[in-house]
């Protein structure tokens, strides 16, 4: 498998679809939308709801087949459901009670299958958000995309709308969230590991899991979205653990080579392909274990 990757370009591999950013028969309908950042930021957030943060900034209180929504992870199931709840076109808003009740992945997958399909090259990003709990990095994923004029990769929050950026007084673009506000879970493995940051204040406050392991886990979502399976925040597969105890010290050598390759950026593209293809205990596999659910789950399902 080490020749895995290496003849792929990865501005090419990005704008292409893997099993979750796959439309099926919505392609034309998101091909259709504006073509402006902004404008598909706005899109997004008018279809999508968080399901935590609805009740607290949004004044709704959604009940728990809303919320089971949540689990959807094709982006073709949600872009049907999406419809099923309001069958206006895309780029009419919708009212917070009739959007697809969602979690920060969703947002990400979103817009970056809007991208694929508009042949620019996006992936999501998995790790933490520096800006909704002061002093805490809380789980969180954005949507990374390659910008050509500026020759680089760019991270964007789509999930920031206006009520949000003012509640959370966010002091920067969305548009162009800066690495040290959201910080790529390789980033913070690694600041983890070398005592620059105490991994307790990683993960996700309000239900009280945090640690080493927690980072652990989105290093390998990570890896898996950058191989276009963009999972679930709560899907647990192969080397994961649930706890700090199951981390040996192979394990952790393992994931420090895994979090340096999602950092290393398009000339270690190849090698980041290759050892996610090699290793049963970093690919998705075709049933995952759904956290939430506490049950199998099959990820083409």
């Amino acid at each position: 498998m080490k020749g895995v990757g290496k003849m792929e370009n990865p501005q090419e591999y990005y704008k292409h679809d893997g099993p979750m950013t796959a439309l099926g028969t919505h392609a034309d309908e998101m091909r259709e939308l504006p073509t402006d950042l902004a404008s598909l930021c706005e899109v997004v957030q008018g279809a999508l709801i968080h399901r935590d943060i609805a009740p607290w900034l949004y004044g709704i209180t959604l009940t728990e087949q809303q919320r089971d929504d949540g689990h959807i992870r094709p982006m073709a199931q949600m872009l049907t459901r999406i419809h099923e709840l309001d069958s206006r076109p895309l780029t009419t808003a919708r009212d917070v009670g009739h959007r697809l009740p969602s979690v920060c992945r969703h947002f990400s997958l979103m817009l970056c299958s809007i991208l694929r399909a508009q042949g620019i090259p996006a992936r999501p990003r998995c790790g933490f958000g520096a800006y909704f709990t002061p002093g805490k990095f809380e789980d969180h994923w954005v949507c990374e995309y390659w910008n050509a004029g500026q020759k680089r990769w760019i991270l964007v929050d789509a999930q920031l709308d206006a009520i949000q950026r003012n509640a959370l007084h966010i002091d920067f673009k969305p548009l162009d969230t800066p690495r040290n506000k959201f910080i790529i879970a390789g980033d913070a493995w690694q600041m983890c590991r070398s005592g620059l940051a105490d991994p307790s204040n990683f993960g996700l406050t309000h239900a009280h899991l945090q640690g080493l392991w927690f980072v652990a886990g989105n290093v390998l979502r990570d890896l898996a979205s950058l191989n276009r399976m963009e999972m679930l925040p709560w899907d647990v597969w192969g080397l994961m653990d649930l706890n700090d105890a199951g981390l040996t010290d192979e394990k952790k050598a393992l994931l420090d080579r895994v979090a340096a390759l999602t950092l290393a950026g398009d000339d270690a593209f190849g090698d980041m392909r290759a050892i996610y293809e090699s290793d049963d205990r970093l690919r998705v596999p075709p049933v995952v274990f759904n956290a939430l659910r506490n049950a199998p789950e099959n990820v083409a399902s």
